[in-house]
């Protein structure tokens, strides 16, 4: 398979990657949420990007989500897939990212950050590596250096996040593969 000049080109901003920050809605899943009689929201996440982001957090990379939703099911996914610093219930974004480079000394050039609408916009711009899922708002695909080929919730998160590693040589770094 051959890659275009473009793509050797956003490939080079892969390299530096040494954090992720992602939006749940929309990135983690499909933004669809069920609501049950009883008034609990319900979500669906891809086990697909879920294996990505442990065999990220097992890597050491910085593993961060940064939603506008809130409640247990969301938090009980994260820390299940061991995501240890999230932020929930986050009306404006920008200064929660903020906040979480200065205190845990990250500079934003080595940032992916993955968002899929308009809440992620002012955060996207302040990062080395702004990318978002196939069916992301236009103003977030108009700013994004890689725009997934797959839909939020469908393996976008996974797609970014084994690029960085593949790029890096610690893609299935752990697994014996026999041929």
């Amino acid at each position: 398979m051959s890659s275009t000049p473009e793509l050797k080109n956003v490939l080079s901003y892969f390299k530096h990657i040494d954090t992720f920050v992602f939006d749940v809605d929309g990135v983690l899943t499909d933004g669809k949420v069920l609501v049950t009689e009883a008034g609990e929201f319900l979500r669906s996440f891809n086990v697909k990007d879920g294996y990505a982001i442990r065999q990220a957090v097992d890597e050491g990379y910085n593993v961060v989500a940064i939603t506008g939703g809130k409640g247990g099911s969301i938090e009980n996914r994260l820390r299940y897939l061991g995501i240890k610093q999230f932020y929930t219930n986050a009306a404006d974004k920008l200064p929660i990212f903020r906040t979480y480079l200065r205190e845990n000394n990250i500079q934003s050039s080595t940032v992916l950050y993955m968002g899929d609408d308009l809440n992620d916009f002012e955060a996207m711009q302040n990062v080395g590596l702004p990318c978002c899922p196939a069916n992301a708002a236009n103003e977030i695909r108009n700013i994004s250096h890689y725009i997934s080929p797959l839909k939020g919730g469908d393996g976008c998160v996974r797609d970014v996040i084994e690029k960085v590693m593949k790029l890096q040589g610690k893609w299935m770094k752990h697994i014996a593969v026999s041929g």
